[in-house]
């Protein structure tokens, strides 16, 4: 077969099953008969979070027929691997991702549809959890941490510039703008150039769906009128310089807040213990508050999401269905896995988190003059459930951090790169053979 044969032959599979994620069937193997595996079976699983070897051998000497073989998989080329071990037919049953991974190994066939036999956990886990490894609507895997965001600001320099902690993205702007005026050096805000999350997460705070299945195929709406209130609020950091602009990459970020040059910050659960130890000079300054808000009438933030997916190939669904479930909901798993002394970061996705809050709460770090816990679990209820992840997310990540940049440097305005955005997004979802139309 030809390079041009071959590269052809590649395209069309995968717009054929870019196009069957919208069906409840999905891409990738239509083995999810719902029918239980007998005997002894063992699974291969995949993950890099720390922690996790501990709960496979847990589960190992509870399940003598279900027996996991874990493989740490850390390293940045993770996904390259398995989509070659999927190709060559080598794959694990099991691997962690996030969403975002999830969205496009499904669109490219290279996952397991598990409607039937994940229905049973279904109702363990939040909406937002659930929509995580259902794109489209069929369910690739079990979800199995998410990081609900709120926020953490430096208590003691609100008081010094006498601003107060803000309830929505307007407060925050004007907080910028009073903080300014009276130190021109010290920001409310940080958006690094090379990481444009801020935009994803307002997004999905003021209720944008960038993707949205509807009937046979996907709206896109990068230009609603939420997205374009979202990209506003970015675009007036930009304009009147609120926004410091520490690089994520830069081992020195954490200065930028421990020194109080930047002095808000939207963050989650799994990284306080981080700042625990990377704030020297502020701790015990710092308090938490709930994520600030679009519409308080209702009341949304955002989260990431680590799933467990089931890969194409795996021979026994249920029973890798039934083990991640049981990593991600039992109060034995769970229990383990948010115990800072993991070191896994993990926080639930499932309904209730309440049991889990208090221990993730680094207790020097914060004043003690906000009731985090309230915080924390408010976040996790928050989430918008109108959130998906679409066929070519990543893809159109990558498309969003080239432009990000620009916006940065006030060369492009955010609004003209979510005009760009929608278009690419349509243009690419067109050459892949996938039906979608502009969101009304």
């Amino acid at each position: 077969m030809s390079t041009i044969r071959t590269r052809a032959f590649a395209g069309a599979a995968a717009a054929l099953s870019l196009s069957l994620v919208l069906s409840a069937c999905g891409g990738g193997d239509d083995t999810d008969s719902g029918a239980r595996t007998e005997g002894k079976v063992q699974l291969e699983f995949w993950s890099w979070t720390e922690g996790i070897q501990q709960q496979v051998a847990v589960w190992n000497k509870a399940h003598p027929e279900t027996q996991v073989k874990f493989v740490n998989a850390a390293g940045d080329t993770v996904y390259q691997k398995l989509r070659a071990a999927v190709t060559s037919g080598n794959a694990p049953c099991l691997s962690k991702m996030d969403g975002m991974n999830l969205a496009n190994f499904a669109a490219d066939g290279l996952l397991t549809d598990i409607t039937k036999v994940a229905a049973p956990y279904k109702s363990r886990y939040t909406t937002p959890a659930w929509n995580a490894v259902s794109p489209g609507g069929a369910t690739y895997g079990i979800p199995t941490g998410s990081s609900p965001l709120f926020t953490a600001y430096r208590a003691d320099l609100f008081e010094k510039y006498g601003v107060k902690a803000p309830t929505t993205w307007d407060d925050v702007i004007a907080a910028g703008k009073a903080v300014q005026k009276k130190d021109k050096d010290v920001k409310i805000f940080n958006m690094a150039g090379e990481d444009p999350s801020t935009l994803v997460d307002l997004s999905w705070q003021a209720g944008a769906a960038w993707y949205r299945i509807t009937g046979d195929h996907w709206e896109i709406g990068f230009t609603s009128p939420e997205a374009l209130e979202a990209g506003d609020i970015v675009q007036q950091l930009v304009d009147n310089g609120l926004a410091s602009n520490a690089s994520y990459a830069d081992p020195g970020v954490f200065k930028t807040w421990d020194l109080g040059r930047t002095i808000l910050m939207t963050t989650s659960t799994w990284q306080l213990p981080i700042y625990d130890t990377n704030f020297p000079r502020s701790k015990g300054k710092w308090q938490l508050a709930d994520a600030p808000l679009f519409d308080p009438s209702q009341p949304r933030t955002s989260s990431n999401f680590d799933v467990t997916a089931v890969l194409k190939g795996c021979k026994y669904p249920d029973r890798a269905a039934e083990f991640a479930a049981w990593l991600s909901s039992s109060k034995e798993s769970l229990t383990a896995l948010t115990d800072p002394a993991s070191k896994s970061g993990l926080f639930p996705a499932v309904k209730d988190v309440s049991p889990y809050v208090d221990k993730i709460i680094p207790t020097e770090m914060f004043n003690g003059k906000s009731d985090s816990a309230r915080i924390i679990t408010t976040a996790a209820s928050r989430v918008g459930d109108q959130w998906q992840y679409g066929p070519d997310y990543a893809a159109m990540y990558s498309e969003m951090q080239k432009q990000w940049g620009k916006v940065m440097k006030k060369e492009l305005t955010v609004k003209d790169m979510l005009t760009h955005l929608q278009q690419w997004v349509l243009d690419d979802l067109k050459d892949k053979g996938v039906k979608a139309v502009a969101a009304h």
